[in-house]
């Protein structure tokens, strides 16, 4: 099953478009709207204002927006509980080491909207900034011919404490929180999805700005056994691949021949009532769909694991010892009520993952990628004493005098 990381043509038009926002700032975002979306914006109206962010919210029924603060509510306790403390401990001459977390400054969330209004990440990315404490949060993303964005998102950009709103998307949206344009101060950092040109993008304005990771196309893997519903695990595979790229890619592994055959067999009337049959149709068509049949679960545990998914449903009769056997995913979803579908929306970690195998090396967004962590170190007479012969062993292999004689020097009578 085919992932290539990086696409060669995303990285040239990257490349080219981030290049002219570095020389002619907001008059090259505008153009590159204008050449790829169709849409004619201005140094006025590219950001949208306060009345149209009012408007949104007043056109939503309440049902809507309730929903939307509760999926808020939901993702800030949890990012609320698993924020790391500044912390402590004593050395051994009076003096003490710890760490201190502050949040960044300026923050930009890109929110993909090329085959959907992604309410959803503005949730899963703006929600955990707020509670970090970021002060100053961007948000972009793409608006429809007519300059609108959808209701949905700015409402949500609105409750989850969006600062400033962009209604630009794409490579130019990554240049412009990068760089920064007349009027808009550049970030600190990105983060979001995005599609494979967004993807280039990010990977280019690296050290620039700090990045959150690598996500792409969306990807799911399920290690099931025979208690496993059919219909179930279907409808789980196919719910990553609508969502538009054409790249996503779903992944079975099972020790049962008869689910497998079972699951096959659904894949193609689940397909045929869904919404967005055309886009998953051409996922089926790139191979993005993959039943693999092991000979036990341990086996299709390690396969899932080479395979580094994005998403892991463990779809078992009893789910709880695979969990710590599952060491290369993005997010774990276990037993058969956990569909992914609720960590998408409602569960409470960000829905931010990495893609593409990176899920052996990155893990998800976390209310922690949004502060910026500092070491302390506070050294009394004793330990520096006690730490000398260290410091002058580690000076002397490196070459280092300078470094010897910034410690010698304080016992030294100042010589």
């Amino acid at each position: 099953m085919s992932r290539p990381t990086f696409d060669p043509a995303a990285e040239k038009a990257a490349a080219g478009i981030l290049a002219d926002i570095r020389e002619r700032g907001m008059a090259a975002i505008i153009d590159a709207v204008q050449r790829i979306d169709g849409v004619r914006l201005t140094a006025a109206t590219i950001r949208v204002g306060a009345r149209e962010i009012e408007k949104a919210e007043h056109s939503l029924p309440e049902e809507t927006k309730a929903r939307i603060r509760e999926a808020r509510d939901r993702v800030a306790a949890f990012s609320r509980q698993s924020m790391r403390p500044d912390w402590r401990m004593p050395t051994a001459g009076g003096g003490f080491l710890g760490e201190r977390f502050c949040p960044l400054a300026r923050v930009g969330v890109y929110v993909p909207g090329g085959t959907a209004p992604l309410a959803s990440t503005v949730v899963m990315t703006a929600t955990l900034a707020k509670v970090a404490g970021v002060p100053e949060i961007v948000a972009c993303t793409p608006c429809g011919k007519d300059g609108s964005v959808r209701p949905e998102v700015l409402f949500a950009m609105k409750e989850c404490g969006v600062t400033e709103i962009y209604r630009v998307g794409g490579i130019q949206a990554i240049g412009l929180m990068a760089y920064g344009a007349k009027g808009i101060a550049a970030v600190d950092k990105i983060v979001g999805p995005g599609n494979a040109y967004v993807t280039a993008a990010k990977r280019q304005v690296y050290g620039t700005v700090a990045l959150d990771l690598v996500a792409g196309p969306s990807e799911i893997a399920i290690l099931a056994d025979s208690s496993a519903r059919p219909e179930w695990v279907a409808a789980d595979l196919l719910s990553q691949a609508e969502h538009g790229s054409g790249h996503e890619r779903s992944l079975l592994v099972t020790d049962s021949a008869a689910l497998a055959r079972a699951v096959a067999d659904a894949l193609p009337r689940r397909i045929a009532a869904m919404g967005r049959r055309a886009i998953v149709e051409r996922v089926v068509a790139a191979g993005g769909i993959l039943i693999v049949k092991a000979p036990d679960l341990k086996s299709g545990m390690a396969l899932v694991n080479r395979f580094a998914p994005e998403h892991l449903e463990i779809a078992a009769r009893h789910p709880e010892p695979w969990i710590p056997l599952a060491t290369r995913a993005g997010a774990v979803f276990a037993g058969h009520w956990t569909t992914e579908s609720a960590g998408d929306f409602a569960a409470g970690p960000s829905h931010v993952l990495p893609t593409g195998g990176a899920a052996g090396k990155f893990g998800g967004l976390t209310v922690d990628d949004f502060r910026h962590r500092t070491s302390v170190v506070r050294y009394a007479e004793k330990d520096l004493r006690a730490a000398l012969p260290v410091i002058r062993a580690f000076a002397d292999i490196e070459g280092l005098d300078g470094h010897r004689a910034a410690a010698d020097i304080r016992f030294s009578g100042g010589k």
